[in-house]
């Protein structure tokens, strides 16, 4: 019995898509278009009750019983543990993949998503505040990534969920303004990371439903 996730073709959705690709484990996608709002859906709601994408339904959790889990984090830990993969044994290796996935969580997701927000005001003055504020953080955070993989392959020194929670936002940074060649590090890493097969198939998934006449 496949896991059915629900997502839809933004940076956190693709964190998931390409984790079970990654991981090997058999999904079917369920596309929640959040365009249309059907992230209200009071179906949807009795699996993430903050209105958000992405979630996933196991139908063989911890127990043999289906369970639901909803924010990204949460799913990638979930995912993890059920897989045996990308969560390291290693103590300190844990914890570095824990720091760097709630790292990206509390802000390398946020703050690069209101550089492309502030971009889209109509306001000169609102988006003048917007870019000014955010953009200074964000080159900020890219910076703190920057000094974290001089000398490392990857985030907690094998590849880990970490790893696929940030390349889901480092995954566009044209949006965010950024040139990855002023990030050196983080560039050589994101070209690994989407030069990987699984991480190719996961970016591939269709989550969003063709276009309709």
């Amino acid at each position: 019995m496949n896991i059915q996730l629900y997502a839809f073709d933004t940076p956190n959705g693709r964190k998931i898509s390409v984790a079970l690709e990654e991981m090997g484990l058999p999904y079917d996608v369920q596309v929640v278009d959040i365009g249309k709002g059907e992230q209200n859906a009071p179906e949807f709601l009795k699996i993430s009750p903050n209105n958000k994408i992405p979630a996933i339904v196991d139908p063989l959790g911890p127990d043999g019983e289906p369970i639901s889990v909803f924010e990204s984090g949460a799913t990638l830990i979930f995912l993890a543990e059920k897989s045996g993969k990308f969560l390291p044994r290693d103590a300190r290796k844990r914890i570095a993949t824990l720091e760097w996935l709630m790292f990206q969580m509390g802000d390398f997701g946020s703050i690069p998503g209101q550089v492309h927000h502030s971009l889209a005001l109509e306001n000169e003055v609102d988006r003048r505040y917007g870019l000014e504020r955010y953009m200074a953080e964000t080159r900020r955070l890219y910076g703190v990534v920057e000094r974290r993989l001089q000398g490392r392959e990857f985030f907690a020194d094998e590849l880990s969920i970490a790893d696929f929670a940030i390349l889901g936002c480092a995954w566009r940074p044209h949006r965010h303004q950024i040139d990855l060649a002023d990030f050196p590090q983080m560039h050589r890493w994101y070209l690994a990371m989407m030069a990987r097969p699984a991480v190719a198939r996961g970016f591939a998934v269709p989550l969003r439903r063709p276009a309709t006449n």
